[in-house]
């Protein structure tokens, strides 16, 4: 709960001996058992208060109310065919969302399910694009203890069982078990994707127990990071004077979430596999036409610990075992009967009957003595479906094939090879742990912001066989009957096509566009067929198997039901590039293939109730789809995203970190074509020839109810830098008289930027004459932190970046609440928020990161460490408002949010960046914006021949050093 002394203390440690006696660490101090020192941590009967959303106030809402009833016919219409619409904030979840998440399971990409901190299994998001948040109480690890020749017994499910749904306890179900957990002494300790729970001395006080969750979750490591499976490893420490035979029960229902265990057809089936580890198969059939599922739950058997299995019971009167029944054989025997394992398959359910499985491990402990016992999950879910038809397999599949027994293998796998992910974990996180430089909350909030990595609804398929997973026979991941265009020639550049020039129409079918320095346009007109392009994907995806890493996506949010949302991304790539780098190439790859798309499906958008098309060639999508992701582009339908003014440059922006980060020469050469027409493509929105693009008087930004009139500080801040980035590409590609072009019209931008926006101490938000055309917003230099992050010149003086930051971060972050919430996004310089709109007055958690950021790369580590506080105090401390492992896009001041589990607080790794730029970036060859070369166009041909792309290839040197091993 918030309380009143949250903006009054600040609070730098959070020792876990202020949770756990230290006789108990001491007693864990072996095998990882201990929780580390570094760690988000609660006790387990902390209060789950209910979050509280935002609301619009009254003069917001009278200017969206057609925007509103569009927006609501617009998802009605969706439901009518069985979709969820992208956006849908007219329907609410049944379960209110509380503060009660913790670290989710699994790896990325192959379904994700969550676990709350006090033990329940939540947020489930095994079919893509959906999640239900709601828990289900039938998924519980239990124990059952015996001491004194069974004289003294105790018995309780691992949770506190304050819990909404449980029943009267004289019924047949989970409300007859043993609810006995207080949570006064148990604690839970974070650190993704670890958690630690230890029982001190809950519920026998002379036991101590640690439960240990690990998932596979390891940078670099393209294989088993893509694992659905999770380990829970117990230590079971006796500190009393006899032995005691402990029992632990975990307990699974054939369910994937909300009620989907009721649909029946269901089987459950036990198995006893190799190396000991046993356990029970749940084969569950799933509704609406998704792929089946299938769970393994096992444990470990060895010499000491014996694991036996129930492979049914039921939660009603009339099951062939209760829920009931279950509990009482625990108690009396503390196990099940081995004859189990020789049931076989059940019959399947019947629809309305729940169908469950529990698996018990039993050891004896001896007096001050230790045990261990290992449980694993596992879910297979190998082929992905999407609503509009087309199916993949997940890239796990690639490793475990596609059969259903392919979990009890994960299982198995997961139980043999745990400690070997735990030593790559803590070989990876132990230089920023042990960094005495850096606050300890910093240290532990950077690695558990990554949950969004697995619960942020990734999906992660194995490219390699995409050609044989197209819907209805189609040989075309482009759909060439619904009018999508592509150049064949601007995407083959690694077969050596050549770049075409033409003169005569431009990328949205304009004559003569082009970079207006030199009136000459590379676009290509030969149109390749959707059929060529698709080939050439197969071609490319179909490389070396070292370097096929699959296709990745991720929602912008669990609300905002977008894959891989560009303008979000651009925030949040830095924790991809820094961890998996051939991911975050592959997501760029994908977007420069779209670039040179086109897709003429007609498209209402919602703002103004206008007409156009779904997806324009040149202009950078908004998202990579919903229903239909790679095929149907721009699920977003708000705004036309072809008229923003920020997607192309963050385009470019990141494509030249990256490229500059991973040394890799072959993606530039790849991508290349791509940033040229991205940057040609913002020509026609210089409308006064003064090298700036200039915003349209609408919200045509990532900032979409923020309208902007003229230069805005942000799109063109983020111009300037696209401008040196594409001139900095250009010349390490040999496209000189790019690189030329690109300098000249910088030196004429710049000048205009500054004269227009420059007051003296900061940039305005805008050229126009509204309101708020003066105020301070907090992300007015995100195009000098993507320069900076990239190791390019600062786009201004040294003095006006630190006088506008020091601006930001006394009004934006200190006059709010103390700088204990984050930076507000506009402040008036008469101190007053912003509130012209729903988003100026809004904390974007994000962007509070990557303001933090670029004060550190500005040399303002206290002023960053600061503003990036406000995020950890009101989002992540046990007196802030209940936002951990679901940070939300924003919350206003009073700390309502809006959007929670969300993509863009991924950008706290953009602070990780700014702290430790790698050598590449360092060593990278640079780019003088005031060395002009002067090149004549009839001297230098725009067109790369073969022989030519080869050569820039062949002769530019790897940077060395990279993130990614260059393969060039």
């Amino acid at each position: 709960m918030v309380t009143g002394n949250i903006f009054h203390c600040r609070k730098n440690s959070w020792p876990p001996e202020e949770y756990i006696s230290r006789n108990t660490l001491q007693l864990f101090d072996f095998d990882s058992a201990a929780p580390p020192k570094q760690a988000w941590r609660r006790r387990l009967n902390s209060h789950a208060n209910i979050l509280k959303e935002f609301s619009v106030t009254f003069k917001e809402a009278i200017k969206m109310v057609r925007l509103g009833i569009r927006l609501w016919s617009y998802v009605r219409e969706e439901a009518s065919h069985g979709r969820k619409a992208p956006i849908d904030p007219f329907t609410r979840e049944s379960c209110k969302p509380s503060a009660s998440q913790g670290v989710p399971l699994g790896g990325m990409g192959s379904g994700s399910i969550s676990r709350g901190f006090r033990g329940e299994f939540r947020q489930w998001q095994i079919v893509p694009g959906t999640c239900d948040a709601s828990p289900v109480m039938a998924n519980q690890f239990s124990i059952f203890i015996s001491r004194d020749g069974g004289n003294k017994k105790y018995a309780s499910v691992l949770a506190p069982g304050q819990h909404e749904g449980l029943g009267k306890a004289s019924d047949e179900g989970i409300s007859s078990w043993g609810w006995n957990l207080s949570g006064q002494h148990s604690t839970y300790h974070a650190l993704f994707p670890r958690a630690w729970t230890i029982y001190d001395g809950e519920p026998d006080p002379d036991l101590k127990v640690s439960c240990r969750q690990i998932s596979p979750f390891i940078p670099h490591n393209y294989r088993d990071s893509s694992l659905p499976t999770a380990v829970f490893v117990y230590t079971l420490v006796n500190a009393g004077k006899e032995r005691a035979k402990v029992s632990l029960l975990f307990t699974w229902a054939n369910s994937i979430g909300g009620s989907s265990h009721l649909s029946g057809d269901h089987v459950n089936e036990p198995f006893i596999g190799e190396d000991g580890v046993s356990g029970v198969l749940l084969h569950h059939k799933t509704a609406k036409g998704n792929p089946p599922v299938t769970f393994a739950v096992a444990a470990s058997e060895t010499q000491n610990v014996s694991v036996t299995v129930l492979p049914c019971f039921g939660l009603t009167e009339g099951s062939s075992v209760t829920a009931r029944e279950m509990w009482d054989k625990m108690v009396q025997d503390g196990q099940f009967d081995r004859e189990n394992f020789n049931c076989g398959p059940s019959m399947p359910s019947s629809p309305g009957e729940t169908l469950c499985a529990a698996v018990s491990a039993s050891a004896w402990v001896e007096a001050h003595g230790k045990c261990t016992i290992a449980f694993s999950l596992a879910w297979s879910s190998p082929k992905i479906k999407f609503l509009k038809g087309s199916s993949y397999r997940r890239r796990y599949t690639k490793f475990y094939g596609t059969s259903e027994r392919a979990a009890l293998n994960l299982a198995h796998d997961a139980l043999t090879n745990y400690k070997q992910w735990e030593e790559d974990i803590e070989k990876w996180q132990s230089p920023i742990l042990m960094d005495e430089r850096l606050p300890e909350w910093y240290k532990f909030t950077l690695f558990n912001e990554l949950y969004f990595l697995v619960a942020g609804g990734t999906v992660w398929i194995d490219s390699s066989l995409l050609s044989s997973n197209v819907k209805s026979g189609e040989d075309s991941l482009i759909k060439e009957s619904l009018d999508v265009k592509v150049t064949e020639a601007e995407v083959k550049c690694r077969r050596g096509t050549v770049f075409e020039r033409n003169s005569t129409s431009g990328c949205n079918g304009s004559a003569g566009v082009g970079l207006k320095q030199n009136r000459v346009s590379t676009i290509p007109q030969n149109k390749g067929s959707s059929k060529n392009f698709s080939q050439h994907l197969k071609w490319q995806d179909q490389q070396d198997d070292n370097d096929d890493v699959g296709r990745f996506l991720y929602l912008e949010g669990v609300e905002y039901i977008m894959w891989c949302t560009y303008d979000v991304h651009f925030y949040a790539s830095f924790a991809l590039l820094e961890l998996f780098p051939k991911i975050e190439l592959n997501i760029q790859r994908d977007f420069a293939k779209a670039v040179l798309s086109e897709d003429g499906r007609r498209v209402k958008f919602l703002a103004e109730g206008n007409y156009g098309i779904r997806k324009v060639r040149g202009a950078v999508p908004h998202d990579l789809g919903t229903h239909d992701p790679w095929d149907e582009m721009n699920a977003y339908n708000i705004h036309d995203t072809s008229k923003w003014k920020d997607l192309n440059p963050k385009f470019v922006l990141q494509v030249y970190r990256d490229f500059a980060a991973t040394g890799d020469m072959a993606f530039g050469v790849d991508v290349w074509p791509a940033v040229r027409t991205a940057m040609e493509y913002m020509e026609q929105f210089d409308r006064d020839d003064d090298g700036l693009v200039e915003n349209d008087g609408f919200p045509d930004q990532t900032y979409d109810a923020w309208t902007v009139h003229g230069v805005s500080s942000y799109c063109g801040c983020l111009w300037l830098a696209a401008l040196q980035a594409a001139a900095a590409m250009a010349q390490q590609l040999g496209d000189k008289f790019f690189a030329e072009t690109c300098k000249s019209k910088f030196f004429d931008a710049k000048s205009a930027f500054e004269k227009k926006l420059w007051n003296g101490s900061y940039f305005n938000y805008d050229s126009g004459s509204s309101s708020n055309s003066k105020s301070i917003q907090a992300d007015q230099l995100a195009g000098q932190w993507y320069t900076a992050s990239s190791g390019l010149a600062p786009l201004f003086e040294e003095f006006k970046i630190k006088s506008a930051l020091q601006k930001i971060y006394d009004f934006n972050v200190m006059k709010v609440k103390g700088g204990r919430m984050g930076a507000v996004n506009g402040m008036h310089p008469n101190g007053k928020v912003d509130e012209s709109c729903m988003q100026s007055r809004e904390i974007w958690t994000g962007v509070t990161y990557a303001v933090a950021a670029n004060m550190i790369l500005a040399g303002m580590e206290d002023e960053a460490f600061t503003t990036a506080e406000g995020i950890f105090i009101a989002g992540w401390s046990e007196e802030g408002f209940g936002y951990w492992f679901q940070t939300p896009e924003a919350w206003t001041i009073d700390g309502h949010f809006r959007s929670l589990i969300y993509m863009r607080p991924l950008a706290i790794w953009g602070m990780q960046w700014a702290l430790s730029i790698p050598k590449a970036i360092l060593e990278a060859p640079k780019i003088n914006m005031m060395d002009r070369i002067l090149i004549s166009p009839a001297t230098f041909s725009l067109s790369l021949t073969e022989t030519g792309v080869r050569k820039i290839a062949d002769k530019a040197k790897c940077f060395g050093n990279s993130v990614l091993q260059c393969s060039c």
